[in-house]
């Protein structure tokens, strides 16, 4: 099972070229069986441009979710205090084996849909 989550374009290059190792939602996928997340690069590049494995799911509150990933996270502190203010836990996806897709794919050819998910969205094996 695979997820696509929408990125914004500068930390969606971040994790493809291996310098934002952590993915940070307020939600997470509960499935066991998702193992592949599919990157939608938010406008205005607006593709699904790589992919990467999921190495595993931290579940924490915030303060203890940025000692763990800081040094990989590929965002500032500031950013991630604002993004989990008000949140009493937090989620961070660790990235392995980031790859670029050699030509980005159009969000309906993924979904069959033109719309990008908020958070997240199961999508079935190819």
């Amino acid at each position: 099972m695979r997820v696509l989550l929408s990125i914004k374009p500068e930390y969606a290059e971040k994790i493809l070229n291996g310098t934002k190792r952590f993915e940070y939602r307020k939600a997470a996928p509960r499935n066991d069986a998702v193992h592949t997340v599919l990157i939608y690069a938010t406008m205005p590049v607006g593709k699904v441009i790589g992919e990467f494995e999921i190495a595993g799911l931290l579940r924490e509150p915030p303060e203890v979710l940025w000692k763990r990933t800081k040094k990989a996270s590929g965002i500032s502190r500031r950013f991630f205090d604002q993004y989990f203010s008000g949140c009493e836990q937090g989620v961070a996806i660790a990235v392995r084996k980031p790859k670029r897709y050699p030509k980005p794919l159009m969000l309906q050819d993924v979904l069959g849909s033109a719309t990008p998910p908020q958070s997240f969205r199961y999508v079935p094996e190819a």
